[in-house]
């Protein structure tokens, strides 16, 4: 069996079609989504229609990302959110309009069982976008920072390859965990395409919101497959560009 991490997809089921073609998926695979289904190119809906059926069909696990929370907020309890509309939300809201109650409800269904983290029993963490407690997962005080924080992406990123493991001034949170698999933050902000390994922390948004392609990995060979980049498969669409 294969363990198979994905990255964000906002909404481009065209680019999970893709990948899931080209990485020969199997139900005898385990598949990690990292969240942000939804939010940038047309097929929110439709997509999470498809993992609605995929969970029935696959072993899947399927993190919460701040666009799902977003959404989810909007369908349960009509909160309106305007910086949302600007960042993805309005392609959702307008793709939501032509669903009927009973379908949005399904989906407010789906979105409320996503899980904040997932952990292994390889000690190989799964989260949208990090957590902040330098005791681990289990005792984060701020659940949303699951789906919004970036710190723990920064002090990869920031980490001087040179400082020893052991060295006092080596962050905690590193420590933690074997790896960690993130999404969140996209990878074109530092001019990659493919997932990006800094510390020991993985990063498979492969900027499938913008201009850069969907990724699937395999987490015990670091082999993956991805997508077209996802303007070529929506030409007549903008994303959350």
């Amino acid at each position: 069996m294969r363990t198979l991490v994905i990255g964000d997809i906002h909404g481009g089921l065209r680019a999970l079609h893709q990948i899931f073609e080209r990485a020969k998926i199997t139900k005898d695979d385990l598949l990690i989504f990292l969240g942000d289904y939804v939010d940038g190119w047309s097929e929110s809906p439709a997509l999470i229609d498809f993992l609605i059926d995929l969970q029935h069909t696959h072993s899947c696990i399927f993190m919460r990302g701040n666009h799902d929370q977003l959404l989810c907020d909007w369908l349960n309890e009509s909160k309106d959110n305007l910086l949302w509309y600007k960042h993805g939300g309005e392609s959702t809201v307008l793709a939501y309009a032509k669903l009927d109650d009973k379908t949005k409800k399904k989906h407010v269904g789906f979105l409320q069982s996503l899980q904040d983290y997932f952990l292994d029993d390889l000690n190989r963490l799964f989260v949208h976008a990090g957590f902040t407690n330098m005791n681990g997962v289990n005792f984060e005080h701020f659940p949303k920072m699951f789906y919004w924080e970036r710190t723990l992406w920064e002090t990869a990123m920031s980490l001087d390859k040179n400082l020893a493991y052991n060295s006092p001034l080596y962050p905690r949170r590193l420590k933690l965990y074997d790896e960690i698999y993130i999404g969140h933050t996209p990878v074109t902000q530092i001019g990659q395409t493919v997932p990006t390994q800094m510390a020991n922390v993985w990063n498979v948004d492969t900027g499938a919101a913008f201009k850069g392609p969907l990724t699937i990995m395999d987490i015990d060979t670091k082999e993956y497959w991805q997508s077209d980049p996802l303007p070529d498969l929506y030409p007549t669409e903008k994303g959350r560009n």
